[in-house]
């Protein structure tokens, strides 16, 4: 009994020696041919010759060893529908994906969209996902998007969300119901109820772009009584939403505050991004998916400019890559355009410096992602006491090939086929650029997940435009 006791208690210790270490923490900086000692799932010494014992040895030489990449607004399910509304505008997608596609799918189908696409984004670097999960119907259905988070072994933030369906005749419009809270007392209670487990919850809850306000304060407050972050899409106009300026009169009611994330808010006048802003509330810009059918700027300029650190992430899968390496360039190049567009606009003299760091766009989908989905203290920087949740690239690819300067390869030249060792929770994922997860599992998820595409699809009557 004795001896399995001390077993159980050997933490395992792995030392990884890097060709180039990005910490992002400003004490350890980044440093060449360098070492990263992670004890068990968390990190415990970054510098130059630790000469630290250890179990097991990884030899990261030739690459870039960084923090995973964090995904702050992602919504996983929709993985199977990759690529059909790559020419949709936004009405487009609500009436081809809420109002009909989501209501086709079932338990099984948000279990293999969430498998797979998690299991893409692990691939592509990312350790950290929120999975804006917005088509349940079902305890069930909520489960089963659960069972396959935890079954790739991401870390993930599961936010609950709600059917958007058609209003039926004589029924009551999505935008008048409340979040279940059935379901959120279920969850909450039971297999979510510790926040330091790898997936957590939140709550996807309607806002008032598309709910009414009364909703709004509701979702709210049920989410503050079980201790969760809430997050809502703002994309709507003034003139469009169902509850305008509602986001100003939900923070003089007390209601917004760190523990809220608002995603996109392109058409937030000042007064409104400067309410939310003030009630400490946090805002995530899907910069791709924002540039493809918004006439707004995403805000990551505004937020900058007000001295907040931006968060990005993917959003939708069917309309854009799920690469957030391609996320965080296209994020840095709209900044460094729209700088330059006002700087210009203003008829200041030509900019003699760039108007946006590389550095401050890795930092957006680390520090800033974590920041905004409340686990900042655990992950996002290479800092001794953080979970180990890492990236390595492959600095001899011949698209990074030499490397001058870690940070520029990774935000300006990498992309995910880069990738070729993650590690999530101090748990090797991806090594030798091969997932570890089953590769026959993963065959048969993928023959399973195009057939549940090609029936929802089937049963919403749905084809592709001709190109």
């Amino acid at each position: 009994m004795t001896i399995s006791t001390l077993e159980t208690n050997i933490v395992k210790k792995t030392l990884v020696k890097c060709g180039w270490l990005i910490s992002l923490d400003p004490k350890i900086g980044e440093l060449k041919e360098a070492e990263l000692l992670i004890e068990g799932d968390r990190i415990a010494a970054a510098g130059i010759r630790l000469d630290a014992a250890h179990d097991e040895l990884i030899d990261a030489s030739e690459m870039i060893v960084m923090p995973g990449l964090i995904d702050a607004h992602i919504h996983v399910w929709q993985c199977g529908l990759r690529g059909i509304g790559s020419e949709w505008l936004g009405p487009d997608y609500h009436a081809n994906i809420h109002a009909n596609l989501a209501t086709k799918y079932q338990p099984q189908d948000n279990y293999l969209g969430n498998l797979v696409g998690s299991l893409n984004q692990i691939d592509g670097g990312v350790t950290t996902v929120l999975d804006f999960c917005h088509n349940l119907k079902s305890l069930e259905q909520a489960e089963r998007a659960i069972d396959a988070l935890e079954e790739t072994g991401i870390r993930a933030v599961f936010a609950h969300g709600t059917a958007k369906p058609p209003t039926a005749p004589g029924g009551v419009p999505f935008t008048h119901v409340p979040h279940p809270r059935d379901r959120v007392e279920a969850l909450r209670k039971g297999r979510l109820a510790s926040d330091d487990r790898l997936v957590t919850m939140a709550m996807a809850v309607l806002g008032p772009h598309y709910g009414t306000l009364e909703v709004a304060e509701q979702d709210l407050r049920l989410a503050r009584e079980f201790g969760l972050l809430s997050t809502s899409h703002a994309t709507r106009r003034y003139a469009d939403c169902v509850a305008p300026r509602g986001y100003v009169r939900l923070a003089e009611a007390g209601l917004l505050g760190p523990d809220h994330n608002i995603v996109h808010a392109n058409y937030f006048d000042d007064a409104e991004l400067d309410a939310v802003l003030g009630a400490g509330a946090t805002i995530t810009s899907t910069v791709l998916v924002e540039l493809h059918g918004h006439a707004a700027d995403p805000l990551t300029v505004r937020v900058r400019a007000r001295g907040v650190m931006p968060s990005i992430g993917i959003d939708v899968e069917p309309i854009v890559t799920g690469d957030m390496f391609r996320e965080m360039q296209g994020a840095l190049l709209h900044a460094r355009w729209a700088t330059v567009r006002d700087n210009e606009s203003v008829g200041k003299p030509p900019m003699k410096t760039i108007g946006v760091r590389s550095r401050e766009a890795l930092q957006w989908a680390t520090i800033g992602n974590a920041r905004v989905i409340g686990l900042e203290d655990r992950i996002g920087t290479l800092t001794p006491g953080k979970k180990a949740d890492i990236t390595m690239l492959r600095a001899s690819d011949l698209n990074l090939f030499p490397v001058h300067d870690p940070i520029f390869a990774v935000v300006e030249q990498a992309h995910a086929g880069n990738v070729d060792t993650v590690i999530i929770d101090g748990a090797v994922k991806k090594r030798h650029g091969k997932l570890l997860f089953s590769q026959d599992t993963l065959r048969r998820r993928q023959v399973e997940l195009a057939e549940s595409a090609s029936r929802v699809m089937r049963e919403g009557n749905f084809a592709l435009r001709a190109t």
